[in-house]
C-alpha cells in the first residue's frame, strides 16, 4: 500500500497536469483534449482523497 502523503502528492500533480490540458484544450478547441484533462483532474482529486482518507485511518489506528 502507498504511503498517503505519495497519494496526496500524485493527486496534486494529476489534478495540475488535468488542469494545463484542460486549459489548453479550451484554448485550442480541442474538445478530446479538454474532457482528458478534466478526467485527469478527476482522477488526481480521487487520489488526493485517497490519501487523506489513509491518514484519517492511520491516525485512528494509534
Amino acid at each position: 500500500m502507498k504511503d498517503p502523503k505519495q497519494d496526496k502528492a500524485e493527486g496534486t500533480l494529476d489534478k495540475i497536469k488535468g488542469k494545463l490540458k484542460e486549459l489548453t484544450g479550451r484554448a485550442t478547441d480541442d474538445e478530446q483534449t479538454e474532457a482528458e484533462g478534466k478526467a485527469e483532474n478527476t482522477k488526481g482529486h480521487a487520489k488526493e482523497t485517497k490519501g487523506k482518507v489513509k491518514d484519517t485511518v492511520k491516525s485512528g489506528q494509534r
